[in-house]
């Protein structure tokens, strides 16, 4: 009893003795704490509760969600990257989101008026489709061909679609929400053409499309892309081959060839683009197109070697084969491999490596038959080019010009790349003749400037850089060492053969590298949107292998 008094004593009298949350004396608690709420997702006096939800499955669409108006998304903390959408080019706009990861793209703000409804899924993706085609099967690259489409589908409401492209093969992907079932379509690319007549309008069709001051309806759009479809070439078939002739003269005196030569060369030429038609028309594949257009100008060297006429007989040859060496599917080709789509450029390079092939064969089998006539071909002429620099500027400005026509381009554009080609050639020659440097770096720094000026060219213009690039290569594509590594295998002498034909796949691969770095390098002078958060971003980069 007494330790029970004892501890009641030592009971404390100070705040000690009370809990931290009970309040000090004289401060009202107002209601009782039953009245009081007692959670903080309760609900605020006043306000309507709503109904309870019934039970759903988890998988099943949220009954407040619908594709028109869809529920704010999560930002994220460090922003979305912001996209001016009307700084650039769409060619650029669309290549830096398509870069981007889905989650994270801008959301899109329709160019294009659609109904209350929503776009027609469908025929947007069909028209889409349409256009990759005609882009794809004109020369266009993978990555810009993506673009296009990504543009277009984008235009007309589009979001979260996923195009994908390959040499044969074009796809795309749209998925309205994470919870709605994706609808996808396809379409085979059968027939490829070079008509950059028809490339240069179908961008302008896409351009119209991504342009937010136009109102371009998906039936205006098919009405323009059947056009596009039934849009006669710009040349007739005689200024064709007429084009062909002059562009194997031109590239016959380039190489050292006189007046004669000259002569040769363009009717060789001119007869080998005749039966390439003829086979063309028999349905005849590319391959043996190839094997007998080269043939005529080889042909024509070796009489002219057996005449015994002082002449240089090899450049009749080497021009008739500056008109046939496939530069355009070679840019094409590295540039594919260059920006990360592997399995496109793998099968450009198997085609260039056909079609090489079959230019092959067709000199080889005359230049076997010229040797059985005891013909006496002097290869070491083939690479003794006398330097004439303002015939030979002139000559590559009137190769590059025919050139032009053969790839049926706009005569507006035919002057611009007959330019470049001028200037292409003309640092090529400062810096292999004048200069002493090899011409493997040679090559590559004159097609560097051939790209950097295309691709200027086409932005200013709001077009494909490939009207602006690939005629001004013809001067720097590798006739001579080509034809050089043929007649020396024809005479039995393989090392030396293949070693020259390796020279002449050097040369070629500096072209297609030198007019890629160009074209990269001209992003330099130009404002690319999202530029400063893509450098945040290294899992974007699509050319990054890790």
């Amino acid at each position: 009893m007494a330790e029970a008094d004892w501890a009641e004593d030592r009971k404390p009298t100070s705040d000690e003795a009370h809990s931290a949350f009970t309040p000090p004396p004289g401060v009202d608690t107002g209601a009782p704490e039953e009245d009081q709420p007692t959670s903080e997702f309760a609900v605020p006096p006043g306000a309507q509760p709503q109904a309870a939800e019934p039970e759903r499955s988890a998988f099943a669409t949220p009954s407040v969600y619908s594709a028109q108006h869809s529920p704010p998304a999560y930002t994220p903390a460090h922003g979305f990257p912001v996209a001016r959408l009307t700084e650039s080019p769409w060619q650029d706009r669309m290549r830096t989101m398509l870069r981007m990861p889905v989650d994270v793209r801008p959301v899109p703000e329709p160019v294009q008026r659609t109904s209350e409804s929503g776009p027609a899924v469908g025929r947007v993706l069909d028209l889409t489709l349409r256009i990759g085609e005609l882009l794809l099967a004109g020369g266009e690259g993978a990555e810009d061909v993506e673009a296009a489409m990504f543009a277009v589908a984008r235009s007309y409401g589009l979001d979260r679609c996923e195009p994908t492209v390959t040499f044969t093969m074009l796809s795309i992907t749209h998925q309205p929400s994470l919870v709605d079932d994706p609808v996808s379509a396809n379409r085979t690319v059968r027939r490829r053409g070079t008509d950059y007549n028809r490339l240069a309008a179908v961008f302008r069709l896409v351009d119209d499309i991504s342009n937010p001051d136009m109102d371009v309806s998906l039936e205006e759009a098919y009405r323009r892309l059947a056009e596009i479809r039934r849009n006669r070439h710009p040349y007739p078939g005689w200024m064709l081959t007429c084009s062909a002739g002059l562009l194997a003269g031109a590239a016959s005196t380039l190489v050292g060839g006189g007046v004669l030569v000259f002569f040769a060369a363009a009717i060789g030429a001119v007869l080998g683009d005749r039966l390439a038609w003829l086979c063309a028309g028999r349905g005849l594949p590319e391959f043996y197109q190839f094997v007998v257009a080269a043939m005529p100008p080889a042909a024509l060297g070796v009489a002219l070697n057996m005449t015994g006429i002082e002449v240089k007989a090899s450049a009749v040859i080497t021009g008739g084969l500056f008109a046939l060496l496939p530069g355009r599917a070679l840019v094409a080709a590295v540039q594919d491999g260059l920006t990360g789509y592997y399995i496109t450029a793998s099968a450009r390079l198997l085609e260039v490596m056909y079609l090489f092939i079959g230019i092959i064969m067709g000199v080889l089998v005359v230049l076997y038959v010229g040797l059985q006539f005891d013909a006496s071909p002097r290869p070491e002429e083939v690479l003794q080019i006398q330097q004439r620099p303002l015939i030979q500027i002139a000559a590559s400005m009137v190769l590059v010009f025919t050139f032009a026509i053969l790839l049926q381009q706009e005569r507006s554009t035919v002057l611009i790349v007959t330019l470049n080609g001028g200037v292409a050639w003309v640092t090529y020659g400062a810096l292999h003749y004048a200069g002493g440097i090899p011409p493997v770096p040679s090559t590559a720094i004159a097609a560097g400037l051939v790209g950097l000026f295309g691709q200027l060219f086409s932005r200013y213009r709001f077009a494909s850089a490939l009207p602006y690039v690939t005629a001004a290569i013809g001067p720097l594509l590798p006739g001579s060492a080509t034809y050089y590594g043929l007649l020396l295998i024809a005479e039995n002498r393989l090392n030396e053969g293949l070693g020259s034909l390796t020279t002449a796949a050097a040369v070629a691969l500096a072209i297609a590298i030198g007019v890629n770095l160009g074209s990269e390098a001209s992003r330099l002078f130009m404002r690319i949107p999202g530029a400063a958060s893509a450098a945040k971003r290294r899992a974007a980069k699509r050319t990054r292998g890790f």
